[in-house]
């Protein structure tokens, strides 16, 4: 029983005045302005008015992205159009392979805990929406969508971001 609390604590903690729940349907997230945007290991929220490149991500219930593998300059700041061509809700969650499985076991859990954060994108079923992120740092990062079940079942994507 302690342990539980322990992690509901710490859930509630880590998720905190975010303002999206799985499951609720989508709402649009507040742009980040670059002055207030927090660095992660692997970048930062990007300025829309600064995008590099642009990437369409489809997304099926299948449980597949399209394309699942990207390579990114360092750097670079880019616009994702997600768009969700299934039946069921999807996301994209960029970060780290760690980061992401404990994301996903905290959604198993706690499958309606409210959040939405600037590296993520909640597209309901035949709609899209646009995540900005600027690629920072050099590395294998990694996207996925993070709805109970859905990583376990492949819906996962890879990111190499080079300094050349």
């Amino acid at each position: 029983m302690k342990q539980q609390v322990a992690l509901l604590v710490v859930a509630a903690t880590l998720f905190s005045g975010l303002t999206h729940a799985h499951g609720t349907g989508h709402r649009a997230r507040a742009p980040v302005a670059p002055a207030d945007a927090e660095q992660t290991a692997f970048g930062i929220a990007g300025d829309p008015d600064n995008i590099s490149r642009t990437i369409v991500v489809g997304m099926s219930d299948a449980m597949r992205f399209s394309p699942a593998s990207l390579e990114i300059k360092q750097g670079g700041t880019i616009k994702f159009v997600v768009k969700n061509g299934g039946k069921l809700e999807h996301e994209m969650v960029l970060g780290r392979m760690e980061d992401l499985k404990k994301h996903a076991e905290l959604m198993r859990r706690f499958p309606h805990m409210e959040h939405d954060e600037s590296h993520m994108a909640h597209v309901g079923p035949g709609t899209s929406d646009e995540l900005v992120w600027r690629f920072n740092r050099s590395g294998e990062f990694y996207f996925g969508c993070l709805i109970a079940g859905h990583l376990e079942a492949g819906m996962i994507g890879k990111i190499v971001v080079s300094d050349r």
